[in-house]
C-alpha cells in the first residue's frame, strides 16, 4: 500500500494562539495513524518561495490522509489553525519505489 503524506508550508502569525492546534493535532493524527515526519525545524530555502514553516506527515495512505483531512473531526482543528497562519497544503501519494 502507498503511503499518502501531508505536505503543508506554513506561516503561523499568532504563536500562542497556534498552541491550541498543537495540542489538537497530536492526538488527532495518533488517531488516524499518521506521524510528524517534518514538523517545523531550519530548512533552506534553494529555489521559489516557501513559507517560513515545514510540516510533512505520514498515513499509512494516501486513501488515510485524504479521509483524515476531510473528515468532520479534522475540520475542528483547521479552524483553530486558519484564522491564526497562512498555509499551502497538499496531501500528496508516496512513492513505493
Amino acid at each position: 500500500m502507498t503511503k499518502g503524506y501531508w505536505v503543508v508550508h506554513l506561516d503561523v502569525t499568532d504563536v500562542a494562539a497556534y498552541q491550541s492546534y498543537r495540542e489538537f493535532v497530536q492526538p488527532f493524527l495518533d488517531a488516524n495513524n499518521g506521524r510528524f515526519v517534518v514538523r517545523g525545524g531550519m530548512q533552506e530555502v534553494t529555489e521559489g518561495n516557501v513559507r517560513p514553516r515545514t510540516v510533512i506527515v505520514e498515513f499509512p495512505s494516501f486513501d488515510i490522509a485524504k479521509r483524515a483531512y476531510h473528515s468532520a473531526e479534522y475540520s475542528e482543528g483547521k479552524a483553530l489553525r486558519t484564522p491564526i497562519s497562512d498555509a499551502d497544503f497538499a496531501i500528496v501519494e508516496g512513492n513505493d519505489a
